[in-house]
């Protein structure tokens, strides 16, 4: 049976195409530098939004047409819901899928049932993967919705909480091992606290931590060769999260022995809500060798909250594509679209349209930094603007050779320092300009 009756397999058409239902920019095949785009993009197409979505907000349930949904929240309909899905990638032609566990499979009575439910539905996932060839991303557990996490899930003031967590990541793994999976992802949306006066903060990220290396040894245990992601996000739901930026969860990460086996997982709309731009917290990932995968949406910054639109800006996919090829690709994290299409686009080709804009946006972003790259105007400015550091004093400082002393002697002998030159911020900006067409 066919769902999505009336969208053929979307097709590249090029750049002066002014078909709704084909790519513009992205072609998969086409090499950029030394990969193809397919290589270097690693779409993924998130299964919480794009199929568990129905567009409710806080002042309104749901209006999505779905044709497909029973309205239950039962196993067979899970497992419908699995056919609707792999009919909607393969026609998109990515080539990756992430999931919750509760976004694929319903909770049971208990944890025994619900691990059954979860199997059952994985058992559907492994054959629609086989038929198709498309692959898992990476999988991560709910630790949110259920009322048992009100409090938190590793930090939880309540031990057996943190315990049921443990035996959902457990379980989690596992399937996502079985199927494939590429990378596993942390996302704390209730670690984190609302109120310092009821919190044991130091306890709950102890805990936290103890979580991870938990979670670290059972890796080893299972031989799960994916990587370990973590999302950070400054709030909502709560007042303050304890991965709350990436420099906070690099901080965290150096201080609890966990540097070595966990990376990042960057979103653009947590980026912006933690005060920064999407390009700063990659490059800071990067710089630290821990940049591992991103959620590719943004927010509107006219807003305080986290919207999780399609990305379309141009600026912001090229800035995110500069700082990609620059640390040779994300494998074997990729591009995973964590965005929902907006509550009026409620018909089920809306789909179509938010992904193949999400998908040209970085095509042609991944374009337009690859020529950057190529012409050097970026990176040769920054040589040049910190040649001062390529020999004498700087290089002295940068080797550790340098001591305060003869800093005090350099400086004495030179009597001042050397005139600064202009940083030329508009002139960049506007170069950077010439390149977005």
């Amino acid at each position: 049976m066919a769902y999505f009756p009336e969208v053929e397999k979307i097709r590249y058409d090029g750049p002066d195409s002014t078909n709704p239902l084909a790519f513009r920019h992205y072609n998969a095949e086409e090499k950029v530098e030394d990969k193809t785009m397919r290589e270097h993009l690693r779409f993924a197409v998130c299964y919480w939004h794009t199929f568990r979505g129905m567009g409710g907000d806080p002042f309104g349930p749901g209006c999505a047409v779905r044709p497909w949904e029973d309205g239950t929240d039962s196993v067979e309909m899970a497992k419908k819901r699995v056919r609707v899905a792999f009919e909607f990638i393969e026609k998109l032609g990515a080539p990756y899928y992430c999931f919750h566990d509760r976004d694929v499979a319903p909770e049971g009575k208990g944890l025994k049932e619900t691990n059954a439910n979860l199997d059952a539905v994985a058992a559907v996932l492994e054959e629609e993967m086989q038929r198709t060839g498309i692959k898992l991303l990476w999988g991560t557990a709910n630790l949110f919705s259920n009322p048992r996490f009100v409090h938190g899930a590793s930090t939880s003031c309540n031990a057996d909480v943190f315990a049921y967590a443990g035996a959902q990541v457990k379980k989690c793994l596992e399937v996502t091992k079985e199927l494939g999976g590429e990378n596993y992802v942390f996302w704390g949306g209730r670690e984190g606290y609302s109120n310092l006066y009821n919190t044991d903060l130091k306890r709950e990220l102890d805990h936290l931590a103890k979580f991870f290396h938990l979670a670290v040894d059972y890796k080893k245990k299972i031989g799960f060769q994916g990587q370990f992601l973590i999302e950070p996000k400054p709030k909502e739901p709560t007042v303050h999260q304890y991965d709350y930026d990436v420099a906070n969860v690099v901080a965290f990460l150096r201080g609890y022995g966990l540097i070595d086996h966990i990376k990042l997982n960057v979103e653009t709309n947590h980026a912006t809500l933690a005060g920064h731009t999407m390009m700063h917290e990659l490059a800071y990932a990067s710089a630290y060798g821990l940049l591992g995968s991103i959620d590719a949406n943004r927010g509107d910054l006219l807003l305080g909250w986290d919207t999780d639109q399609f990305p379309t800006d141009l600026y912001l996919t090229t800035q995110c594509m500069l700082v990609i090829l620059g640390q040779g690709g994300l494998a074997p994290g990729g591009v995973n679209f964590d965005a929902k299409v907006r509550r009026e686009s409620f018909e089920p080709v809306d789909l179509f349209h938010a992904h193949i804009g999400g998908m040209d946006a970085f095509a042609a972003g991944l374009k337009i930094a690859a020529k950057i790259r190529a012409d050097g105007v970026l990176k040769d400015f920054v040589k040049q603007r910190y040649s001062s550091w390529d020999s004498g004093i700087g290089q002295q400082i940068e080797s550790g050779s340098a001591k305060f002393e003869d800093l005090e002697k350099y400086m004495l002998d030179k009597g001042d320092a050397a005139k600064n030159v202009s940083g030329r911020q508009e002139m960049l900006e506007n170069i950077f300009n010439r390149y977005i067409r």
